[in-house]
């Protein structure tokens, strides 16, 4: 299992566009990615309806979990794009 904390820099946050590209990013891995909210709710970042009912505004710290055999490649993708606010994905 691996782990990274990352603000969201997209001035909507995570509205369909974004989250939609996360979902993407995450299922295109076979292990399991999840995020944590600060108010500790967890959601699947592998499901677009997860993503979006976390209600994730601008500037929140989410933190990304990654468990399973390409956890590392998934952790570091995901990571990287969430801090270019999914640029190359949207």
């Amino acid at each position: 299992m691996v782990s990274q904390k990352v603000k969201i820099k997209n001035p909507a946050g995570l509205h369909v566009h974004p989250a939609g590209a996360l979902c993407q990013i995450a299922n295109g891995f076979e292990c399991r990615v999840t995020f944590r909210t600060p108010n500790g709710n967890v959601s699947n970042a592998k499901s677009l309806l997860s993503i979006l009912g976390a209600g994730v505004p601008f500037g929140t710290e989410l933190e990304f979990v990654c468990e399973g055999v390409d956890e590392q490649e998934a952790l570091a993708k995901i990571v990287a794009a969430v801090e270019t606010s999914f640029e190359d994905y949207v």
